[in-house]
């Protein structure tokens, strides 16, 4: 597992721990619209935070290793990078959502973003 060591493998499990952490954090910030639309707002709040819990747990190695070969602003576009491609698929397939040009704009921007921050060093 060679693709795991050094800078570029710090960035590997950066990007792996920050996906999955995204799952987590779409989902509490999100999902309570579908699944708890009934309950009053304040059930919703306390499942969100039991969901956000594993987000955290999650975000904050990933972040601390992504650290360690991103600069600041890199780590920080790289997490809405991964965001929006989390965000699509669960607001599409989770909350049916109908998938628009929007999304496609929205993530060409990103993209931008990423150009930017990443076209010089690591330590920009």
């Amino acid at each position: 597992m060679s693709f795991l060591a050094g800078p570029q493998g710090a960035v590997v499990r950066a990007v792996l721990l920050l996906t999955a952490s995204n799952v987590f954090m779409t989902f509490a910030w999100y999902a309570h619209l579908k699944d708890l639309s009934g309950r009053p707002w304040w059930i919703a709040a306390f499942v969100s935070w039991g969901v956000a819990l594993a987000e955290y747990l999650l975000q904050v190695p990933a972040n601390r290793i992504g650290y360690t070969a991103l600069s600041l602003g890199q780590l920080k576009i790289l997490q809405e990078a991964i965001a929006l491609t989390v965000f699509v698929p669960f607001a599409v397939l989770y909350m049916k959502q109908r998938l628009t040009l929007d999304y496609l704009w929205a993530g060409l921007c990103i993209l931008g973003a990423l150009y930017f921050m990443f076209r010089g060093s690591a330590s920009g």
